[in-house]
């Protein structure tokens, strides 16, 4: 049992005691209460499928009954039209908000920006065109941006100029509809051009739209960059999506050396002073299998977001 329905029950029994009246199991387990998280952590697809089934529907449902109040899916932009909207249905019946999908450019490291060449611009631009029409589908407004590899035979300077050309085309499609793509730095492999969240910065300063932001993944950032806290004041003011994973292993909250429970707090205090919300992408594996993993990863994030405010 979750602690906190343990608790629950364990008060209406004592209420019931004190009243004179006795609740069976039965009504015990009619009053369920839902982990009343502090953030709007995103699990995605697959996560929970051993304990809510293979049907993404079903899935979600189980999402909301644990108290998560958002969605992620990297291959949104794959799935068929009508699960787009089914999905979409689904997330607002449920009040729930969906987080980032990948705008498909061909891969992380493919048809890199930094080379400035016509052909990778124009499959870039396409894929941003279809995201209009997906994020309609299913209500959402982040869509993750890699701009790909390193163009080595180019000096740095224009790479990034390359770069920061090509989001601002990418910016013009999505501004009138309201859509942001976050821009996330990856710590995957060397090869990957943008690394980091201050370089991250600097392109979104130099796309200067509010369709360009940050995605700030905080298992990356701790592999490359480290110093997690001041790294997220000094980019605050572009940071518009986070995600998760500890590390090592890219597992939830608990199970490496992030301590989670201090970053959500920093975070959450930070942005309720100026009255901002973020979505927590739980972009991470299971450390355990089956459904008893699936209750030690929700039992994770219950830890986590248990700091005091």
């Amino acid at each position: 049992m979750i602690r906190r329905n343990f608790i629950k029950s364990a008060a209406l029994a004592t209420a019931s005691a004190a009243t004179g009246t006795t609740l069976s199991g039965a009504a015990l387990a009619a009053n369920p209460t839902k982990n009343k998280f502090k953030l709007h952590y995103a699990p995605h697809f697959g996560m929970f499928e051993n304990s809510a089934g293979k049907d993404p529907i079903d899935q979600l449902k189980f999402m909301a009954d644990q108290g998560f109040t958002a969605l992620e899916d990297n291959g949104m932009m794959g799935r068929p039209v009508e699960l787009q909207e089914k999905i979409g249905k689904e997330l607002n019946r449920l009040g729930m908000k969906m987080g980032v999908f990948v705008v498909d450019k061909g891969g992380n490291s493919q048809n890199s920006l930094a080379a400035g060449k016509q052909e990778y611009i124009d499959i870039f631009l396409n894929g941003c065109r279809r995201a209009v029409e997906v994020a309609k589908r299913c209500n959402a407004k982040y869509m993750t941006v890699v701009p790909g590899d390193f163009e080595r035979n180019l000096p740095i300077g224009i790479q990034t100029g390359n770069v920061i050309d090509a989001l601002r085309r990418g910016a013009e499609i999505l501004e009138p509809h309201g859509l942001v793509m976050v821009l996330e730095p990856l710590s995957d492999t060397p090869n990957l051009f943008l690394r980091t969240s201050d370089q991250t910065y600097e392109i979104c300063r130099g796309v200067n739209s509010p369709a360009c932001k940050i995605l700030f993944d905080v298992y990356h950032m701790q592999k490359n960059e480290g110093h997690i806290i001041p790294h997220i004041n000094w980019a605050w003011n572009e940071i518009a999506y986070f995600q998760i994973g500890d590390n090592p292993g890219r597992k939830e909250p608990t199970t490496g050396e992030i301590n989670y429970k201090n970053i959500f707090k920093h975070v959450y205090q930070k942005a309720k002073a100026e009255n901002k919300e973020f979505i927590w992408g739980m972009e991470h594996g299971n450390a355990r299998p089956g459904k008893e993993g699936e209750q030690a990863l929700i039992q994770a994030y219950i830890e986590s977001d248990s700091f005091t405010v």
